[in-house]
């Protein structure tokens, strides 16, 4: 009698969302999306058991193209469009360039917000070969710190799949998914060197990208309010973006003193999303 009240629950479970779903494709392209993303997360973790470590040179090249391909995202993909939307709802042009600057400022606050909320560290543990309790704690801090940053990630294809440019979701996703691929690997690396086995640090790499869909559904339920929150979900998510290079990325590829590569990793990555922008917006 459990077994068959449990299959009849989740048999309507599933009737439920199917339901919800139809009815809202763009929340189901969202979480779609968001979850391929993360997906592309779990497939860098899965790189631990072709490699047990990456220069550190290499590292911050891989951080900045992922900066860059997060900055372009930012600008084509979000702020620009929320100026978009803002005058296409009856918005001044002065009026949307305003209301997108505090929607950026309000993205980046809340991002900051989570940053006091939840502990965690920069990437300052590798620095060192010698696995101790104090390196332990500051590398779990930093898995804990990509898992926080990839949240706004997700938040931002969901809202990309909210707005009217499908196009320019689809070049969205297919950016930040580009640049989670090496965020998964770093992350179940790091974990490596404390002596964790292959299956465990791909583990956590995996994990840390399931914010992800979290992250988009409620962006393309933020956006599906009214008409009028769209310019102000694309501008937050742009702003929160934003905050995270600048605050998470950037000074991390420039920590160990590869700034030059890690700034042409920038620029490859900035082309690469302004590309796809184009292409598939």
């Amino acid at each position: 009698m459990i077994v068959v009240a449990l299959a009849f629950l989740v048999f309507k479970s599933y009737e439920s969302l199917h339901t919800y779903f139809a009815a809202n494709p763009r929340v189901w392209q969202a979480l779609l999306a968001s979850s391929a993303a993360a997906g592309l997360t779990a497939l860098g973790a899965l790189g631990v058991f072709f490699t047990r470590r990456i220069s550190v040179k290499a590292q911050d090249v891989m951080l900045g193209y992922g900066g860059g391909v997060m900055l372009a995202a930012s600008v084509f993909s979000l702020i620009i469009p929320a100026m978009n939307a803002a005058q296409s709802i009856g918005y001044g042009k002065s009026a949307s360039v305003f209301l997108a600057a505090t929607g950026i400022m309000l993205g980046g606050l809340f991002v900051l917000a989570l940053n006091h909320l939840i502990p965690h560290q920069h990437f300052l543990a590798m620095a060192s070969d010698r696995v101790s309790a104090a390196r332990t704690s500051r590398i779990w801090l930093f898995v804990m710190a990509v898992t926080i940053h990839n949240f706004p990630e997700g938040l931002a294809i969901g809202v990309g799949f909210g707005g009217e440019d499908v196009g320019k979701a689809v070049a969205l996703a297919t950016g930040i998914g580009i640049q989670d691929i090496p965020e998964g690997l770093v992350v179940a690396l790091a974990l490596r060197t404390l002596g964790y086995s292959a299956w465990k640090s791909a583990a956590a790499g995996i994990l840390s990208g399931m914010v992800e869909p979290i992250g988009g559904v409620l962006g393309a339920l933020a956006t599906g309010v009214s008409a009028t929150a769209l310019p102000w979900a694309l501008a937050g998510a742009g702003g929160a973006m934003l905050f995270v290079i600048s605050h998470e990325v950037i000074p991390e590829s420039h920590r160990q003193g590869h700034e030059s590569q890690a700034t042409l990793g920038l620029l490859a990555g900035f082309v690469t999303m302004m590309l796809l922008d184009v292409l598939l917006g």
